[in-house]
């Protein structure tokens, strides 16, 4: 009885072990692996819309003052059947928060998000833009974001400005 007990457990958790493989997908080179994507930065999600390696640009020389605008980027992947797209979003920290070009012109329509496509909001290409920073930012400090989207909804979470490479002192929040 032990010893079919046993088996039964082993069988019940091999047969879990391939569906988890099986639903976290097998997919080939160019497909969208979560567990294999180790980016730093902040992650979350909303509905289909993954979230990942969220930050704001390390400050130059020293801390980002009260006053400035300041880079944010964030790696986005639609995993939904639908385009979305990334509409706006808000910091309490910032006055506003604007979806940018390259250049730091406004896209009043936001960031399309085609599916299965990832979409890098990074310094050479479309990103958020943290306008008149609200207090002083030092590398390694948190502060919240929201990013709204037309169809998943909108998420709240902690973002934190990049330790400069220059600053080996321990980070203030940490």
């Amino acid at each position: 009885m032990v010893l079919a007990r046993g088996r039964t457990a082993r069988s019940a958790a091999a047969v879990l072990a391939v569906a988890a493989l099986a639903l976290t997908g097998c997919g080939g080179d160019d497909s969208f692996e979560l567990q294999d994507w180790h980016a730093p930065g902040q992650n979350a999600s909303v509905g289909p819309v993954l979230i990942r390696y969220a930050h704001v640009a390390e400050p130059k020389g020293e801390p980002w003052q009260p006053g400035d605008d300041v880079p944010a980027y964030v790696w986005l992947m639609n995993e939904g059947d639908e385009t979305d797209r990334l509409v706006s979003a808000s910091s309490p920290n910032a006055e506003s928060v604007s979806v940018v070009n390259a250049d730091g012109k406004p896209l009043p329509h936001g960031v399309e998000l085609p599916p299965d496509k990832l979409r890098q909001l990074e310094p050479t290409n479309d990103h958020l833009l943290l306008r008149d920073v609200r207090e002083v930012v030092r590398g390694g400090d948190f502060m919240k974001i929201t990013l709204n989207f037309e169809k998943a909804g909108s998420v709240t979470f902690n973002i934190q400005s990049q330790v400069p490479v220059y600053d080996s002192s321990p980070s203030p929040s940490g």
